[in-house]
């Protein structure tokens, strides 16, 4: 295979399994709007790996004015960072996830992360986990509102551009379906899905999924790069 350059990472389900918060919430969120509870293939469809306004405007089935959407994005995402808080000790970067970091960054190899998360998390996100050990905070994309989110491949294009790569070098990690096609829209030269060992099949049978993986300490950092 073509040696890979740099690598990007998704954030929630990737370096952080936070996805059943993200979900508690939004099923508070969603009945609230709406009346009934999100469905599984919903949230695995739909809600996964989507920015605050492709989630909020599928559940109120219009297209909200940005201070409706700024007003409900961040009451979301406050609800969010009280649960994560409650966490605890359990709110921590993903098992491998370091080693995979210090591999990275021992190679000298450009990395960053692409997040549907708002830049109001990125903040929350350094303080429970240190993101500044390991990552160049100002590289980091996320959703701004200058930006279509995933799965458009804007996040992904603007990443690789952040790394002064082509996206045909870089390697992007995901998990959301969402997120994959974002990914592969992009030109991502490999796509390595992660998940439970029950989705491996299913992953492995989306558009663009170069490999499946488990978890983080699974990457052939040799192999790739």
């Amino acid at each position: 295979m073509k040696k890979i350059k740099g690598l990007i990472f998704d954030l929630n389900g990737v370096l952080l399994l936070d996805q059943h918060l993200h979900d508690e919430i939004f099923k508070k969120v969603a009945f609230d709007i709406t009346g009934r509870t999100p469905t599984d293939e919903e949230f695995k469809n739909i809600f996964h790996g989507r920015d605050n306004k492709g989630v909020f405007e599928y559940m109120t089935g219009r297209t909200l004015e940005p201070a409706e959407l700024e007003r409900r994005a961040r009451e979301k995402e406050l609800a969010y960072q009280e649960l994560c808080r409650k966490t605890g000790p359990s709110y921590r970067l993903s098992d491998g996830a370091t080693e995979l970091l210090e591999n990275l960054r021992t190679r000298n190899i450009p990395y960053t992360i692409a997040t549907s998360s708002p830049r109001m998390n990125i903040g929350f996100f350094n303080e429970m986990l240190n993101l500044e050990k390991w990552f160049d905070m100002n590289k980091i994309v996320c959703t701004e509102g200058t930006m279509r989110g995933k799965p458009a491949p804007d996040l992904y294009l603007k990443a690789a551009q952040v790394l002064a790569l082509q996206p045909a070098d870089c390697v992007v990690i995901e998990d959301a379906r969402t997120g994959i096609a974002a990914a592969y829209a992009a030109g991502i030269g490999h796509i390595i899905a992660i998940g439970p060992k029950d989705t491996h099949e299913t992953l492995q049978k989306i558009e663009g999924v170069s490999e499946v993986i488990e978890q983080l300490s699974e990457v052939d950092i040799a192999r790739l790069f």
